[in-house]
């Protein structure tokens, strides 16, 4: 289903791609990227252009720290209760906020995830006609569960993730207490079995 978006990218070398979605969030973002720094690990940002708003130092620092952003509309909306043409001045919204913090040109190659995962098929061809790649996922760690327990959502990933996945996580507050303790040790895992975690780019 739906070939035309990403669900994992292939690679030569053993890597890893980390996501982070609804962000940036004054409680655990910064916290999520002085983890991924300790273990020279890059991820892609998938942020809300209304946080972004809120919290501009917050993004300014995931930029700084080498991480790939994208975009996860203003508002958070879910693609399948929203129109079309409503769903794209959204996300175009969001998208004008992250060219203006990042300095970004019109012909950047835009990344962009749907809330929830819930996108329509005019949705998403509109958005691949408008140049953005949508990332979607092979692995979800379910952080943002609270009936998930931290060890059940660490077993998630660490037994699923293989070479070139794309893992689902959250730098919210709702997520914080499991990516608090699943981060680190996926971190640890990986780096022991020389996997690299690195930011989606195209």
């Amino acid at each position: 289903m739906f070939p035309n978006y990403i669900w994992d990218i292939a690679s030569a070398n053993k890597t890893i791609y980390l996501t982070f979605d609804d962000g940036p969030t004054p409680e655990i973002t910064n916290w999520t990227l002085n983890t991924l720094n300790k273990f020279n690990a890059k991820a892609t940002f998938f942020c809300i252009g209304n946080n972004i708003e809120k919290h501009p130092i917050i993004f300014q620092n995931i930029l700084e720290e080498g991480h790939s952003i994208g975009n996860h509309t203003h508002n958070h909306i879910k693609g399948w209760k929203t129109k079309t043409e409503d769903y794209l001045a959204n996300i175009s919204k969001a998208q004008k906020i992250i060219h203006s913090k990042k300095n970004d040109s019109d012909n950047t190659i835009n990344l962009f995830r749907p809330p929830y995962g819930k996108i329509t098929t005019k949705q998403g061809n509109s958005l691949i006609n408008k140049g953005y790649k949508i990332i979607m996922w092979d692995i979800l760690s379910f952080d943002w569960d609270d009936k998930v327990s931290k060890e059940t959502c660490l077993n998630n990933v660490i037994k699923k993730t293989t070479n070139g996945s794309i893992i689902v996580f959250h730098d919210s507050v709702k997520a914080s207490k499991n990516l608090q303790y699943v981060l680190p040790k996926v971190l640890e895992h990986f780096s022991h079995l020389n996997y690299n975690f690195s930011a989606i780019t195209f």
